[in-house]
């Protein structure tokens, strides 16, 4: 093979690895979009964000169960190159549930779980 082949690999290693992120677990936010009135609906949010690389699994749970109807917002990027991302969905909180969000990253040894707080 011609040398410039050898070395485009060779370069874009070099790149990747002065890359300041390898691996940042993501700080995450549990939250509703409006103050809680139960049997009212309600959006909740789950917020990730600092985290590299952008590989992410978000899964909001109401009594450890999957809830319906989950969106995403687009992944994005900050001025440091780590990664966020919203996911959220309608719901009508009911007294005695528990809501959370789940996430599954890299960068976290296990998914971890993160609690809603409806006095929050």
């Amino acid at each position: 093979p011609a040398a410039g082949a050898l070395a485009l690999p060779l370069l874009a290693g070099v790149v990747l690895a002065a890359l300041p992120h390898v691996r940042d677990a993501p700080k995450v936010q549990v939250y509703s979009r409006h103050p809680v009135t139960f049997g009212a609906e309600n959006v909740l949010n789950c917020y990730a964000e600092d985290f590299h690389p952008p590989k992410i699994h978000m899964t909001l749970l109401q009594d450890d169960k999957p809830m319906p109807n989950v969106q995403y917002s687009d992944m994005s990027f900050s001025d440091n190159w780590t990664f966020r991302r919203l996911a959220y969905a309608a719901f009508v909180p009911a007294k005695g549930s528990v809501y959370t969000c789940r996430v599954e990253h890299v960068a976290l040894p296990e998914p971890q779980t993160f609690k809603w707080d409806p006095d929050f």
